[in-house]
Order: C-alpha cells, then structure tokens, then sequence
C-alpha cells in the first residue's frame, strides 16, 4: 500500500505502544480462535500478544482435537496455550465448542457443523465440559457457548434449542466455577427473531442471571453500518436480562480481496483493513459495546469446513506452514487504540458539540445529506481532560485518504493543550493557536482533517507520545 497519509500540520512524534501488562484492563479482547482446527499457530504468534496492549484472548476449547479416543482426554496442546496465555499475564476467554464426531450425533468439529442434540452427543458433551471447567477453574474465568449457532448446519436448531444448550452448558461450569463470567449466544449475524426468542426460552426458564455478557458477530462492509440491528437487539436483551452486557465477540475485515471468510468479495487493502478494524473497535467503544478483533494472525482454513481459502483478517501476516512473516498496517493501528483508549477514560454520554464545513473547503459535496460523521467524546476519570473520535462513517473504509476540513465546537471541554492524533499511522500533530480558540466553556478547533478513519482531538496529556 503506497496511499500516504497527510495532515498539513506540525508532527510532534506518534503514540506510543502499551504493553498489555501496563495496561490495568479496557474494553478489547483478541481473536485466537482456530488452533483447535491447526488452522493457526499459537507459538507462531505469542510473542506479538502483549506489545498489542489487549488483555483478553479468545479460544475455541477443540472437544474433537482433546477427545480423539471415547474417555480419553489429551488436554497438552490446550495447556500449553493456557499456560503460556496467563504466564503472559494475559486472560483466556474459553469456548465450547465445537462437536465430535466420534460419538453419533454430537455435533461436527467445523464452523457450522451443527451441535451435540441426541442424548449419547449430549451426555458426552457434558462430560468434556466439566472436565474442562475443572482442569481450568484456577486460570480461566471468563467462558463463551457455542459458536454461531445461527449459522451451517446449525440452522436446523431453533432458538430454543440453542437457549437450553446454553443452559446445560452454564450450569456446568457455575458449578464448578460460581464465579465464572459466561458470554452467552455468540450469533452469527443478527437475527431479531432468534433474539428475541432465545431470550425468551432464558426468562422463561429464570435462567438469564446464568450469564454475564451476550455476544455477537456482525461483519458488515461499512463498519458503521449495524448501528440500527445492534440497537434492537439491545433492546431485546434488556427487555428480558436488563444489565447484561453487549459483546460484539468476533469482528474483522480482510487485508486482501478474494480470500475466504466474511466479507471476502470486496478489494481490500492492509489501508482499508486498518481502517475496519479502528472503526469498528471505536464505534464499539462509542456505544458501550465491549469488542473482540478478529483475529491475531491469518488462518490458513483446510479440511471439511465451509471456508477452503485463507483468511486474511489477521493482524499478522501467515505463510502455509502458519509461520509469522510480518505485521500488517491494522497491526499497528489496533496498537494505537489500546494505548490510548484504557479504563482511566470514561465515555461522556451525549457529549455536546456542532461542526461545520471548514470556510474555503473545496469539498462542497460534504454539505449534502447523505453525508455524515461519527463523534464520541472521553474523558480522563481523574484529571478530566478529554478526547473526541471523529471519522467520516458513511461507507466502506477505501484506500484514498480525501482530507475534508470542518470546524468543531465542544462544550466544556477544557483544553489546555490540544492535539491532533491519526489513529492509522499514530502520528500526533500540533494544532496551531490559530486553529483553537476559547469561548466561555466552548472549546472551538478550526479547519481539522477529517476523513474515513478516526483521528481525535485530545488533550496532550492523555497521549503516550514517542518521539
């Protein structure tokens, strides 16, 4: 990717990488998933967890890959990857899931391939979970039912089926484990109807207090663009479970065009990956919606499941043999988020401000209605101070970098030093005295570049700079 980035201001130096252990904790979790299937490989990419800055890993538990043999469990891959995982101080977030397929009728070991439902898959399948929670009680604390329900051959399956199988499943582990954290549902897409009727089955059955979180995949082209099925859903879930958290559990786009996996049908670039992936963690954030990026490194998809291609939605970049050949630019960007977007910040809901289009601005067509932006603002718990995201939200991320020029006006502020920060590239630029001014408690910024990727405005102090 050649496209340059440009901002007609002063560079003052590019924010700086937090290391997941400086990091007390935030609203990200990291995709790891596959290596049940060895369709990635964890010692491969190890080393790049924590300079990521994400606390919390995704894995599929792989009943099929542990129980090859009927009662004869070898959990040494997934210990390893436990142990490595909070050794590295990070936090596994377990999944159960998926089938195998040597007992009759529990479920395929693929994406899609159906869960346990007759009373030998089921039996057998409760017996792996058990052991599972046992064997990881002391290390793993946060667990997630089975994958895309919604999805394959799993579509056979009404909500209500899939409700009590999360059911069985909770009550498995809150046995073993009271306090477990347990994500429930993990659909596919967004399905209303499923929703509604799944968390019907819950209420019905007084078991949504069973949960902590429930979780969702949506890949959709303009990362913005679910807004309105993200917020029905909300309200279903706090209709029949009011506090239970919205977890948007499996997200991503491709660094290519044509490779397999969602969203492949679209030219895409390590640009317009980079920009999906801050968008949509951003948004996420925006919206009190906790966000898991998908995923570390590319998977490399063989054997009897739906996708037969590469997935090139990783943050690094894989060979055939899953070894690591280098960080990709969404690499990067996700680095930049982390380090800035922590627990110390605190969203200001319904934060105030205007904006309008820049005086001289030859991009008259931003006038037009449908045209828009997304701003968020933060604040720092302690001290105050604040950041606003700001992104052009309309479409899907490209590959030009089209600066429009807008003017902002945020009340209550409280700038002392404000800069500006490109969230792709980290580089933090001045903004000059001419373009800032205070009136009253209305802090106004001038002729600010804005384009398909999220750049803030935010006091200094709340930016780990390098220089």
């Amino acid at each position: 990717m050649t496209t340059k980035i440009v901002f007609p201001l002063k560079r003052l130096g590019a924010v700086a990488p937090r290391n997941a252990a400086e990091i007390e904790d935030s609203n990200w979790f990291l995709g790891c998933e596959t290596l049940d299937r060895d369709y990635a490989d964890f010692d491969q990419y190890k080393e790049y967890l924590c300079p990521l800055g994400i606390k919390y890993l995704r894995f599929q538990g792989g009943w099929a890959k542990t129980e090859k043999e009927q009662g004869v469990y070898d959990w040494r891959w997934l210990d390893h990857i436990i142990e490595e995982s909070v050794g590295r101080g990070l936090k596994p977030w377990l999944q159960t899931g998926y089938g195998n397929p040597v007992y009759p009728g529990a479920g395929g070991e693929n994406l899609g391939a159906g869960m346990p439902l007759s009373e030998t898959g089921l039996a057998a399948y409760e017996r792996w979970v058990g052991k599972m929670a046992a064997r990881y009680a002391d290390k793993v604390f946060d667990w997630e039912v089975w994958n895309e329900p919604n999805f394959g051959d799993n579509k056979v399956n009404t909500p209500e089926i899939t409700a009590d199988f999360n059911i069985r499943t909770a009550r498995i582990i809150k046995e073993i484990q009271p306090g477990a954290r347990i994500s429930a549902l993990a659909l596919g897409h967004i399905d209303i109807d499923y929703v509604e009727r799944f968390f019907q089955y819950l209420h019905g059955h007084d078991a949504c207090g069973l949960f902590h979180n429930v979780t969702y995949h949506d890949y959709s082209y303009n990362p913005d663009g679910n807004k309105l099925a993200v917020y029905k859903m909300r309200q279903i879930v706090e209709k029949y479970a009011p506090g239970l958290i919205l977890r948007q559990g499996e997200n991503g786009a491709p660094s290519e065009g044509n490779a397999g996996g969602a969203l492949a049908d679209y030219n895409w670039s390590e640009l317009s990956q980079a920009k999906w992936d801050v968008r949509r963690m951003l948004e996420n954030l925006g919206n009190d919606i906790q966000c898991s990026v998908f995923s570390i490194a590319e998977m490399q998809y063989t054997g009897n499941g739906p996708v037969q291609k590469k997935n090139a939605k990783g943050l690094l970049k894989t060979d055939a043999g899953n070894k690591v050949t280098g960080c990709k630019l969404a690499y990067y960007a996700v680095q930049n988020v982390t380090a800035v977007f922590d627990n110390t910040l605190e969203r200001i809901k319904d934060a105030s401000y205007t904006h309008s289009l820049a005086e001289g601005d030859g991009n008259r067509y931003w006038i037009s209605t449908d045209r828009s932006i997304a701003v968020y603002g933060y604040r720092h718990r302690e001290t105050k101070k604040r950041v606003y995201t700001i992104w052009k939200d309309d479409a899907i991320p490209g590959d030009d970098c089209e600066m429009t020029f807008l003017d902002f006006a945020f009340a209550g502020g409280g700038f002392e030093d404000p800069v500006l920060v490109d969230m792709i590239t980290g580089s933090v630029y001045e903004i000059p005295a001419a373009q800032w001014s205070r009136e009253g408690t209305i802090d106004r910024f001038r002729r600010i570049p804005v384009y398909d990727a999220p750049v803030l405005i935010a006091e200094r102090s709340l930016i780990p700079i390098a220089r």
